[in-house]
């Protein structure tokens, strides 16, 4: 997407996937070609049944472990590393590597109900980091376009019951058929990381008290002059919420802040000049998030503009209010006015203009 730079490591987990997806496919070919004679007794002691159970734990152990590294990079509240991953999969090429060595049905299911249990952890593990994931969103973004990251749930829990499918196929239709489905689901994934932008991650204390940026606007007032009522706090208290409060009033509402397109919690602080651990701490206090505080700004400011504009008689559409309140999408800010207002754009203007 043109003006979205993902993160470079969800990038490189993605290319990592897409790559062993397509070996997979090849040497998988060039088996058929060599041992499509022999395919009917896998269990057999030649060295063909050996190199199918190396393909297939092959199979498994790669692109498990490329795919949750794909998912979890997706998740940019905190860096979640992989090789919990690795390490809950050596099981099953022990499970493996025993029935090279002794097969046996019981190994062949207790290998397989192990697999189909790893991936229902996994995604239920998914489901409680994409519900912290939103939570973070909402405590540090305004507009979430394009950042929340749902869709990878279904994406890994359609992959599981294409593996469990696969598994029990026996008909070349029904395999053929999710071919057909994981191409459709490659092209979801693959748009998916192109349109996610990079988020910033940084813990609560990497940004010192007095930390400002020269970039955004409305910089009248230094940097040193706004920390300065708060540069020796140790802790967040009713003092230190009551002079955030102050500031929010005179540069957040007073300088429209919250009219700046993707305006972030962290960019928010800098521009205060405190620390976003205590800008979060405040919202908190206050019983809200930052998105619910950008947003019920943005909307009282286009309630405002529209009644200004029915005054005057001109004729304003509401998408062209909708970005001049700070929305550069109008489905962002219809869903955000009509979970504030109960009631769709539409409907609120029928009532202004009667």
């Amino acid at each position: 997407m043109p003006g979205v730079t993902p993160p470079v490591r969800l990038r490189c987990w993605t290319i990592s996937f897409f790559a062993l997806l397509t070996l997979v496919h090849v040497w998988w070919l060039l088996f058929y070609i060599c041992y499509g004679d022999i395919l009917s007794n896998i269990y057999a002691s030649d060295i063909s049944s050996k190199i199918y159970l190396v393909c297939v734990m092959l199979d498994c152990v790669l692109l498990f472990t490329t795919f949750a590294g794909t998912l979890l990079a997706m998740l940019q509240d905190r860096y979640r590393p992989v090789w919990p991953v690795l390490v809950a999969i050596l099981p099953f090429l022990v499970f493996g590597g025993v029935f090279m060595v002794c097969p046996s049905e019981l190994i062949e299911q207790l290998t397989n109900v192990y697999l189909l249990l790893l991936c229902l952890l996994f995604s239920v593990y998914m489901v409680f980091a994409i519900r912290q994931y939103g939570r973070w969103l909402n405590d540090n973004y305004a507009d979430l376009e394009n950042k929340k990251v749902w869709l990878i749930q279904v994406v890994s829990l359609v992959c599981m019951l294409m593996f469990v499918l696969y598994t029990l196929a026996t008909s070349w239709v029904l395999i053929f058929s999710i071919h057909i489905v994981e191409l459709v689901l490659v092209g979801l994934l693959l748009w998916r990381v192109e349109t996610l932008p990079e988020l910033n991650s940084l813990t609560p204390d990497s940004a010192p008290i007095g930390e400002g940026s020269e970039d955004l606007p409305d910089s009248s007032k230094s940097t040193t002059e706004l920390s300065a009522p708060l540069a020796s706090l140790k802790g967040v208290g009713g003092e230190a919420l009551a002079n955030i409060e102050q500031l929010m009033d005179e540069r957040c509402v007073g300088g429209q802040l919250y009219l700046q397109h993707d305006l972030s919690l962290l960019q928010l602080a800098q521009t205060l000049g405190i620390n976003r651990f205590y800008l979060s701490q405040y919202f908190s206090r206050q019983g809200t998030t930052y998105n619910a505080y950008i947003n019920d700004l943005r909307i009282r400011h286009f309630m405002r503009l529209y009644r200004e504009a029915v005054q005057n008689g001109q004729t304003i559409g509401a998408q062209q209010l909708a970005n001049d309140s700070g929305y550069r999408s109008y489905s962002t800010f219809s869903l955000a006015f009509k979970q504030r207002m109960g009631k769709s754009v539409t409907a609120w203007m029928r009532e202004q203009a009667s």
